[in-house]
């Protein structure tokens, strides 16, 4: 097992997060002494902080957020040696969950300090326009895409997974549910009406999605869904059940290569939005480090 407790992480925080958040951090940072805390001031300044960090040759940086802070700061950290820390203090903490990892504050800066190292093996997004984004958890287009890109990001700040539902009910009847071409590996091009391209298990929090996906193996699994607005409606009622993977018109497949094509289609990545389709899904060049919590010790009499 490989402890930090003798390295002072950097710690990467949106100071626009809200107060809660940063309360939530001040617990974690008592646990973290001699700590550096970085500040991000744009979208894509935690990248470049990041970046900068893994050049000087810290040993392990930390993403203080949702998803979409994570992917920024594992986007910093591609190609470069230095460990991913997570302290999960967004809305959903989908990755969080994938990992095992504690959303306590407290539980989780114990990670940092004793914890242990798993791989992940994030994702990258290409867009048409030559942009590309690095995704640790997943990338939706169609109907989610459009809740993401339409979200209130004051109405989220003060009350939480909230501002989805209600935005999703705003969203449902003016969405025209446009079709969208996925073409897996290079074979026949599949229609959907919505498309989750996921790396791991769960999708908008601990909740099931691709039951057999790993993030820290190479490949995608691949959640494509037909059907219109009553089609979206059941499959938020049987998101809160762990039931979506039962969802009627959904067909689950594996891929390492995804290429999605339609007509000003939307796309999240992570929880973020990131334009509109045609966009291309490939793994990243490799696996990154990522802090762990430590497996139980095994007790008793051998």
């Amino acid at each position: 097992m490989t402890t930090l407790s003798s390295v002072a992480p950097l710690i990467v925080f949106n100071p626009a997060a809200g107060n809660r958040r940063r309360q939530k951090l001040q617990r974690a940072l008592r646990l973290l002494p001699g700590a550096e805390l970085a500040e991000t001031r744009a979208p894509g300044h935690a990248e470049h902080i990041a970046r900068d960090a893994a050049r000087s040759g810290r040993p392990c940086i930390v993403a203080a957020g949702g998803d979409g802070t994570i992917a920024e700061v594992a986007a910093g950290l591609a190609g470069h040696n230095s460990a991913l820390g997570i302290l999960p203090l967004g809305t959903a903490n989908v990755l969080a969950h994938e990992l095992g990892l504690p959303l306590l504050p407290e539980a989780a800066a114990a990670c940092l300090t004793r914890g242990e190292e798993a791989l992940l093996w994030p994702g990258i997004a290409r867009f048409a326009d030559g942009r590309q984004r690095l995704f640790v958890q997943m990338v939706g287009a169609g109907f989610d895409a459009a809740v993401v890109h339409g979200l209130d990001l004051r109405l989220k700040k003060a009350i939480g997974r909230g501002a989805y539902v209600w935005q999703s009910l705003r969203e449902m009847p003016r969405y025209g549910f446009p079709p969208i071409a996925a073409t897996l590996d290079g074979n026949q091009p599949l229609l959907a009406s919505a498309l989750v391209v996921s790396k791991g298990r769960f999708y908008a929090g601990r909740y099931m999605l691709a039951p057999e996906a790993r993030p820290v193996e190479p490949g995608f699994h691949v959640a494509l869904i037909q059907g219109g607005m009553a089609r979206a409606m059941l499959a938020g009622a049987l998101l809160p059940l762990g039931l979506l993977p039962r969802l009627p018109g959904l067909r689950l497949l594996r891929a390492g290569h995804v290429a999605l094509a339609g007509d000003a289609v939307p796309v999240q990545a992570d929880g973020d939005p990131v334009g509109n389709l045609p966009v291309e899904l490939r793994d990243a060049a490799g696996p990154l480090r990522v802090r762990i919590a430590a497996a139980p010790r095994q007790t008793g009499m051998a």
